[in-house]
């Protein structure tokens, strides 16, 4: 199977590689008791879902802009949307990486 076809396939619920490395950042940046691939990559950050809160945010921001050179700021009108979940957020280090 090519690899356009594979990612047809692939669930939404399914980590890309790239989500499954920044799951893995924020479970070691908060100490989560879970495994990074139990993270549903369309569910809610911050609140319901995974249910971080907005200190966890920031150090999730902290972390991203170490690991990635992606600067997220705490006045962004833009936050909510990069954060609502771990694929809105991947998408936008994506979009925005210098590392």
């Amino acid at each position: 199977m090519n690899e356009p076809a594979m990612k047809e396939t692939v669930s939404s619920k399914a980590l890309t590689a790239e989500e499954l490395k920044l799951a893995q950042l924020i479970v070691s940046s908060l100490h989560l008791k879970m495994q990074p691939a139990e993270i549903d990559p369309s569910a809610p950050l911050y609140g319901e879902g995974m249910g971080l809160d907005s200190i966890d945010i920031l150090e999730v921001a902290l972390s991203i802009s170490k690991a990635y050179g992606v600067k997220l700021r705490s006045d962004d009108d833009l936050n909510r949307k990069i954060f609502s979940s771990l694929r809105s957020l991947n998408e936008h280090i994506q979009q925005h990486r210098v590392k």
